[in-house]
């Protein structure tokens, strides 16, 4: 139909909405034409990312999800669908960085939450969504994981061990699914900002007191970009064209693939 836009017609479901990656990734959906779902643990930030969607004049719903537990996320699943519809694309994103520690000191207690968030959480996702995926016969899914996923950084144990689980899942998710006509891929961004997240990567690496980086954020963040071919950080904005690309039939045959976003070959 002339003017239909990509995603007409489709419910989209994003994970961290509330988050920067989420909401911009959701915001592009909403303008390729998908009805959005939001979940994000933060409620009072949900309405804020709401209205931030809306303006594109699709519909949009939000729902208070804690990845960690299945009941929470099959709930706020099941609610999604009664709301709007079955849903075809999930952005599963939720996640939580966790400490800067080397591994003889890291904390049992946050490699522990980490690995419940990023990895155990994104299989609760994958699990109650692929689900009604299958018994709709479509469904189009980007897994977050992160270059520390495909190339263990110091000081960041228990991030690299979920984001190294998360390439594995979609692999396996990608060929337990695609009988069903369900494409499973992942993003793997490098470093993103400027901003928070960013900024507390840069100190949390200074203080880790390692041979890796100087002490002084400064030269940890000149270090760190000049790792990257294109000698600059990435932007929040260069991540939605990227799932929305692997959503989309333009990448019809890929399925099971991890795309870096990194700015070069590391």
């Amino acid at each position: 139909m002339s003017g239909e836009k990509r995603f007409s017609g489709r419910v989209a479901l994003v994970t961290g909405a509330a988050g920067n990656i989420g909401l911009a990734t959701a915001r592009r959906l909403a303008e390729d034409g998908a009805d959005i779902v939001l979940l994000d643990i933060a409620a009072d930030k949900l309405a804020e990312a709401k209205d931030a969607v809306a303006t594109f004049g699709t519909r949009v719903e939000t729902a208070t999800c804690d990845v960690t537990d299945f009941a929470s996320v099959d709930a706020a699943v099941a609610r999604a669908e009664e709301l709007l519809g079955p849903v075809a694309l999930l952005f599963n994103n939720a996640g939580y960085q966790g400490a800067f520690t080397p591994i003889q000191d890291y904390s049992p207690e946050d490699f522990a939450k980490v690995i419940q968030i990023d990895l155990i959480g994104a299989f609760h996702v994958l699990r109650a969504v692929s689900a009604r995926m299958v018994a709709h016969g479509f469904g189009r899914i980007v897994n977050t994981a992160s270059m520390a996923g495909l190339q263990g950084p110091p000081n960041m144990g228990a991030y690299a061990a979920a984001k190294f689980g998360i390439v594995g899942l979609t692999q396996t998710a990608s060929k337990d699914l695609a009988p069903h006509n369900i494409r499973v891929n992942g993003i793997a961004p490098a470093l993103m900002g400027p901003g928070f997240m960013w900024d507390r990567q840069v100190e949390l690496q200074a203080k880790a007191g390692t041979q890796y980086f100087s002490s002084d954020p400064e030269e940890v963040s000149k270090a760190m970009i000049g790792s990257v071919p294109m000698r600059r950080l990435g932007d929040i904005s260069e991540i939605p064209g990227v799932v929305s690309f692997l959503m989309g039939e333009d990448s019809s045959y890929m399925t099971g693939v991890t795309l870096p976003i990194s700015g070069g070959i590391l």
